[in-house]
């Protein structure tokens, strides 16, 4: 049994589908804006300050195991409603909240911790969405861009690895633009005016980031996002990024002549 916290987007979808074709018995902590898994049976949507009422369901399912999954909103801590547990460890994730997003999902596996529930990776029951080293595609990257690859892992590592910055677009080593709260499409849809000719987007996992919550993810989207933003390529960390509609996105990447490749 596997419980599963829930947020937005399309991976928890994917991931519920590889889980029933394997036959692997689960249930959902819904914890996205609507109910988004309302028509499940096995599916719960709780308030993630209700935390004792999730333990409580986790350890009446016999569940030692969880995972993570979709985009979790940041709650506003003056509107959640709390349990005892919830009024417990609400000082905690305050603190947590202070560092960044990810501060406060890396302390919420410390209290599954203490409560004997591991959190496993992100894609443990899905590693064909991940890509291991190379180039996939027919137009490859050029020395000068594998140079300027480099230059921007490291300023990317050297980034605050609690926060949301998971993307950069740079271009000839110079950086072009960061990731900012509202994520990759965000920043892509603010370079469709910028004209220079060799923009490299890179979206992978800092050097400390927790890889059981939140690995970086690309997709068809980000690709036509790319092509409006003249993005020469796409660089991935190997076994660490998701890649939604695979298929469908590499073909539009030749089709269109952007580079996709994993470091």
């Amino acid at each position: 049994m596997i419980g599963l916290f829930f947020g937005e987007k399309k991976l928890p979808l994917e991931i519920l589908k590889s889980l029933k074709k394997k036959k692997i018995k689960y249930f959902i902590i819904d914890l996205s804006k609507n109910n988004k898994f309302k028509k499940d049976k096995n599916s719960y949507f709780i308030n993630i300050g209700k935390f004792g009422k999730i333990l409580e369901l986790i350890k009446s399912k016999k569940c030692k195991k969880v995972l993570f999954a979709g985009n979790i909103i940041k709650p506003r801590i003056s509107k959640l409603k709390l349990d005892l547990k919830g009024i417990y460890y609400i000082p905690r994730i305050i603190k947590a909240s202070k560092l960044g997003d990810a501060a406060i999902l890396k302390e919420l596996i410390k209290i599954l911790s203490e409560n004997k529930i591991k959190v496993l990776k992100l894609n443990t029951y899905n590693p064909e969405l991940t890509l291991q080293r190379g180039c996939y595609t027919k137009v490859k990257p050029s020395v000068y861009d594998l140079i300027t690859i480099r230059r921007g892992i490291q300023i990317l590592n050297k980034s605050n690895s609690f926060n949301h910055v998971q993307a950069l677009v740079i271009n000839n080593k110079k950086i072009v633009s960061f990731e900012k709260r509202k994520g990759t499409k965000d920043m892509l849809k603010s370079l469709r005016k910028n004209n220079l000719k060799n923009k490299l987007l890179l979206k992978m996992p800092k050097s400390k980031q927790d890889l059981r919550v939140d690995l970086p993810t690309i997709g068809l989207d980000t690709l036509k996002d790319c092509k409006k933003a003249n993005i020469k390529g796409i660089v991935v960390k190997a076994g660490q990024n998701i890649f939604l509609d695979k298929h469908e996105g590499l073909k539009f990447a030749n089709k269109n002549s952007i580079f996709v490749i994993a470091k």
